[in-house]
């Protein structure tokens, strides 16, 4: 799978000698430049209003699983997004859908910049042996063609909860961020300031911990968005080939259902427009973050006025 470019971007730019580290800047310019970021500020803005959906959603849409006779009828003011071919309400079914398919990209996203996290971190500031073996670990791993490993790991695999799915999905996507981590580890141990905790007798961990790990936050964040973006992705194209976990309601699994039942040829565009058109707003949210926060690593990218100043 291919290395994230906004988060291989921020790493370079933070490693280049001379460029400003975000990690050390005063908290207020960090402020002034997180509300001056417009696509920041739209991509929480969307983000927002799907994480209030999943969160209200079982809530509201309770029944929405029960069959009724209403089949396959358009939207109207009883049924705001309309009807399926078995009468389920598809706005009920989306607020369901909404809690499933972010549950899935949270918690892939997660694990995965969890475990690249330790591996980048621990491989790059140690270096040696154990470098040597965690990066052939990860080159193994960025090597696999990423959606037939997870097709067929979720084939095999008999239970298709949504925790299963998700972290099939993290053991599939750890290996890019966990280079970029590496890669940017590489440069932050030869700092004086590590130096420095070194002959003052810090143990290793603490160093990694308390003087190398704040300094990756900001490109862990950028890391942790773009998994969210691709685990929500994922869990959709396998559900919509069938491999999902297709009793938790999810986007995937509606545009799944979508198809089986002939909506397109029935003309039933309500059935699969609403799933297919909240993944693309999440993916155009997390993606507008993923950009606002590479502003705010490389001041190259800065379209605001004043924002190099």
């Amino acid at each position: 799978m291919a290395v994230p470019t906004s988060a291989s971007a921020s790493a370079s730019a933070a490693a280049q000698p001379g460029a400003p580290d975000a990690a050390h800047e005063p908290a207020r310019a960090r402020r002034w430049r997180l509300s001056r970021s417009r696509k920041l500020a739209a991509g929480l803005l969307i983000v927002g209003f799907f994480a209030l959906l999943a969160t209200v959603g079982a809530a509201l849409a309770s029944g929405a699983t029960t069959v009724g006779d209403d089949v396959l009828l358009a939207p109207s003011a009883g049924h705001w997004l309309g009807t399926t071919d078995t009468g389920q309400d598809v706005f009920k079914l989306l607020l369901l859908g909404s809690r499933g398919s972010l549950l899935i990209g949270v918690v892939a996203a997660s694990a995965a910049v969890a475990v690249s996290t330790v591996i980048g971190v621990v491989g790059g500031y140690l270096g040696g042996a154990a470098d040597e073996f965690l990066s052939l670990l990860t080159n193994v791993v960025l090597v696999l063609p990423g959606l037939p490993l997870v097709i067929m790991i979720t084939d095999y695999v008999g239970n298709r909860s949504l925790l299963v799915i998700a972290l099939v999905i993290a053991f599939t996507t750890w290996a890019a961020p966990a280079r970029v981590l590496r890669s940017q580890v590489l440069s932050l141990r030869s700092r004086d300031y590590v130096a420095a905790a070194k002959v003052s007798g810090e143990r290793t961990w603490r160093i990694m911990a308390f003087e190398i790990l704040p300094n990756l936050i900001p490109i862990i964040a950028s890391q942790f968005v773009f998994g969210l973006i691709l685990a929500i992705l994922t869990d959709a194209g396998l559900a919509f080939l069938g491999l999902g976990n297709l009793d938790g309601r999810t986007w995937g699994s509606m545009l799944y259902f979508a198809q089986n039942g002939q909506a397109l040829q029935l003309g039933a565009w309500w059935w699969f427009v609403p799933p297919g058109a909240c993944i693309a707003l999440a993916g155009t949210g997390l993606s507008l973050i993923n950009f606002g926060l590479d502003e705010l690593l490389n001041p190259r990218l800065r379209t605001w006025k004043g924002a190099r100043s």
